[in-house]
């Protein structure tokens, strides 16, 4: 069992790369949003063909360590708003006006909870408390809440609360509508971070849960005895049953970060700006001098949570996304015509159009080579969408129609990476539509470099390899003394060789970090030091928390940098006709990327076929072939 396989579902595309500890195998398969195991297993099954010849879904599943999941279904379902309504029981109203703090803030508010809070006085009476609580939770219920969050000022009130709810509210009774008390989430002393960690959880739980529980009941169905592992946003994996479903939010962009960090690396690049396009959003995040950018207390969007988390900001656009008409003006998302149907393009019964379908009749994508030649693309039914939807409202021809529409997207690209690039940074574009309009974006927003992976059409997915199992617990010292942490260190000393041991790995084999965090009385780190067990403890006015850090190695994939390549004329595959302005078409040089030798280099404009990808290298600019087979243009104006 060697084989280590790297999932990302995306909400149009899902990208298999399996690595077999020499190189990958992968590919690409339509999203099935109806049954999303469906398209696991479908893109499993795909990379057996690939592997073995044939397709023998059973062989790569019993020869495979581990299979590493990536999502982007609570990032979609978080940014459409498709989740539960969430109730909210707590013992301060003035937590409302501290989690509505902004206007960003307020909308999510009033999309997730709305009017659906409960305020509960603790001292009343045990009898009249119960009494209140029952009639509050009846009225949230009433009021359509499916999950209901508890937010107490303290573990003790939260327990008093649960003890009149278990009275109260038998499982028989109250078992479909959950409850999630904060404390038992996240042992965070800033209340709004709890408070929306707790929200966002309740919102995003469902999203995943049904899904990857049926996953792993088909796994068990083909009689695999390895776990699947959900990949999630801190860089590691873990258990269906010990991952939260927060820390699945961005997951799939994370795995990209992972492996912008090791081209970075391997390059020798001081800033790289990641772009990963998916279906409905775009990711950006940047690695400095080698090191992902990521924060210790994660956001999303701007809405503080409890978890570290890369710093990656998400934007409604995508490859997916619909370009329309609004008051007479184009706009490119946030809404996205998603899987199904797809853009018009793939005959699928869309009625909107995307960019994609635009590039096709543009003549950038070759109808008969995109996916590999896996999806036939129907230009007639682009182009009847988009005279329908954007030629006609706006009383212009089709192609004129087609120009305007690449250039919003292009300003939408280049809006989202703008304020984050400077001089020195190199914008790493991936996923389905990157490596079409990166360097558009990028021209528009200053940047002068572009890095496309060889593996740009799965890139999240091969990020994934550089990524381990791991654990992670913060727990606070109630009193500053060494009798009060060696204490703590010992019960998580019992939990993490319990949790390792249920993913399959003895505690002593894996590489632990011990950190004591100084903290202020709302949660803020002040500072960290490594912590031994015995260490004498001084928090002056401060308070502690105990940290651990515990990771399970797998292997890493190596790559190689660019020291000793030497230039050589890249080698055209033919021509392709593009319309680049109202005027007509060019006949533009195509090249197969897997054809070149490292250090082939050619100018723009050209077309570069990738595995599952397309680039568009403008005029102006120029491509080199690196040693590990991607992708650098260069403007050169």
């Amino acid at each position: 069992m060697n084989h280590l396989i790297n999932i990302d579902n995306g909400g149009t595309l899902t990208d298999i790369c399996v690595w077999d500890g020499h190189g990958f195998s992968f590919t690409k398969t339509l999203t099935t949003p109806f049954d999303l195991s469906q398209c696991l297993f479908d893109g499993i099954e795909k990379a057996s063909a690939t592997l073995y010849g044939e397709k023998d879904l059973v062989r790569l599943l019993h020869q495979t360590q581990h299979i590493r999941y990536s999502t982007t279904q609570g990032t979609n379902a978080l940014v459409e708003r498709k989740g539960p309504p969430i109730g909210l029981i707590v013992e301060d109203h003035a937590i409302v006006d501290e989690l509505r703090d902004s206007a960003e803030a307020a909308a999510l508010f009033d999309d997730l909870v709305g009017t659906r809070v409960a305020t509960v006085d603790l001292t009343l009476p045990d009898k009249d408390l119960a009494f209140d609580l029952v009639q509050k939770v009846n009225q949230l219920t009433t009021d359509g809440a499916a999950r209901i969050v508890v937010v107490g000022d303290s573990p003790e009130s939260e327990q008093t609360l649960r003890h009149v709810l278990l009275r109260k509210f038998p499982r028989h009774l109250l078992g479909s509508v959950p409850l999630l008390y904060s404390w038992e989430l996240v042992g965070d002393r800033r209340r709004d971070r709890r408070s929306w960690s707790s929200i966002l959880n309740s919102f995003l739980h469902p999203v995943m849960e049904r899904f990857l529980y049926q996953a792993q009941h088909r796994l068990r169905e083909h009689k695999v005895t390895n776990p699947l592992l959900v990949y999630r946003n801190d860089g590691a994996s873990s258990r269906v049953a010990k991952a939260i479903a927060l820390k699945t939010y961005s997951s799939g962009p994370r795995g990209g970060m992972e492996g912008t960090q090791a081209l970075a690396n391997s390059y020798g690049l001081t800033h790289v700006l990641m772009m990963d396009v998916g279906g409905t959003t775009t990711d950006v995040g940047s690695v400095t001098g080698g090191e992902i950018a990521t924060a210790e207390r994660g956001a999303v969007g701007n809405i503080p949570i409890s978890f570290p988390m890369s710093d990656v900001a998400s934007a409604g656009v995508g490859g997916s996304s619909i370009i329309g008409v609004t008051d007479g003006r184009i706009t490119v998302g946030p809404r996205s015509v998603g899987a199904a149907p797809g853009p018009a393009c793939f005959g699928l019964g869309g009625q909107e159009a995307t960019i994609t379908d635009v590039n096709l009749l543009l003549g950038v994508l070759d109808p008969g080579t995109y996916l590999d030649g896996q999806l036939h693309l129907d230009a007639d039914r682009a182009r009847a969408v988009i005279t329908e939807t954007v030629a006609h409202p706006l009383g212009i021809s089709l192609d004129e129609a087609l120009l305007r529409m690449e250039t919003a997207y292009f300003e939408t690209m280049a809006a989202v990476i703008a304020d984050l690039a400077h001089a020195e940074t190199t914008l790493a574009a991936f996923g389905g539509a990157g490596p079409m309009s990166a360097c558009g974006a990028a021209r528009l927003a200053g940047v002068k470099r572009v890095l496309i992976p060889r593996l740009a059409a799965v890139f999240s997915a091969f990020g994934i390899s550089f990524s381990d199992i791991g654990k992670s617990y913060a727990v606070g010292v109630p009193d500053a003394t060494a009798e009060s942490a060696a204490a703590i260190y010992d019960d998580m000393i019992v939990r993490a060789e319990r949790d390792m041991f249920q993913e399959g790995y003895q505690l002593s084999d894996c590489n632990t970090e011990w950190v004591l965090a100084e903290e202020t009385p709302e949660g803020d780190t002040v500072a960290t030091r490594p912590y031994r067990r015995g260490d004498p403890v001084d928090a002056g006015s401060t308070r502690l928390s105990l940290r651990l850090d515990v990771v399970a190695a797998l292997p890493h994939p190596v790559l190689t940098d660019d020291s000793l390549v030497e230039s050589v004329d890249a080698v055209p595959d033919g021509v392709r006709a593009v319309r680049s302005d109202a005027h007509g078409v060019d006949q533009i040089s195509v090249y197969r990327l897997d054809e070149q030798e490292p250090g082939a280099r050619a100018a723009g404009p050209a077309i570069v076929e990738g595995p599952f990808f397309t680039a568009r290298v403008p005029a102006g600019w120029q491509l080199d072939v690196t040693s590990n087979g991607d992708l650098i243009l260069t403007d050169t104006h």
